[in-house]
């Protein structure tokens, strides 16, 4: 399935008629590029992407960490070019969704449009609370919410919450929350040894999600 949840035998059939074909990205790969035409959204079906905007001086920044069964490209359908460039932090596999020929099924499938529009509104709802991520003044409770969010993704995704395979490198979460990759080894580290969570390479386990919760919301020392 290009989307996840679930649909009927009809719908599925449909969306299976319609998706271009699947795409293996290697590490480091390009999806697209800024500014490239836009033309299709996107589906990953496992492995884990990055948005990059690069500015006019040619910095690059982080603007977002995409997992598998989310959407990638919706940003451009309103201005026909892709605002950011995604790339592939491992072996992934998207699927590709012709905006043109959706959006005419979309007008024939209720069922796949209110599908559609869920799924939009988790992506709009993810990125509104990496905004508020942004605005945290301290880096720990910036990689603190980074972890509360993941977490709510993974299990809207119908994964385990407590258990994030984090293929992210300290440099591209620093880069993400406007830190080095030291402060936030040193933060992930401080957690470790408050009990609060386990690290197992790039597996991070919550042990105590309350915890972290309360540590976000500043009513812990």
């Amino acid at each position: 399935m290009c989307l996840p949840g679930s649909l009927g035998h009809e719908e599925a059939d449909a969306l299976g008629d319609l998706v271009k074909h699947g795409r293996v990205l290697n590490k480091s790969e390009f999806l697209f590029r800024q500014d490239d035409r836009f033309g299709s959204i996107y589906s990953v079906r496992s492995g884990v992407l990055k948005s990059v905007s690069l500015s006019s001086g040619g910095d690059e920044k982080i603007i977002g960490i995409h997992l598998p069964g989310e959407l990638i490209g919706l940003s451009a359908m309103d201005v026909e070019r892709y605002p950011v460039s995604v790339q592939a932090l491992e072996t992934a596999h998207v699927c590709e969704l012709p905006f043109g020929p959706l959006e005419e099924l979309l007008k024939r499938s209720p069922q796949l449009r209110r599908h559609l529009f869920r799924l939009m509104s988790r992506e709009i709802r993810s990125t509104q609370q990496m905004t508020w991520l942004l605005t945290k003044k301290t880096a720990e409770a910036r990689v603190v919410i980074l972890l509360i969010n993941l977490s709510a993704r993974f299990r809207a995704l119908g994964y385990a919450a407590n258990q994030l395979q984090l293929n992210v490198s300290r440099n591209d979460i620093g880069n993400f929350l406007g830190m080095s990759s030291e402060t936030v080894s040193r933060v992930l580290t401080r957690l470790r040894q408050n009990g609060l969570i386990r690290i197992d390479g790039k597996q991070v386990r919550i042990l105590k999600p309350i915890q972290l919760i309360e540590l976000a919301e500043g009513s812990l020392a």
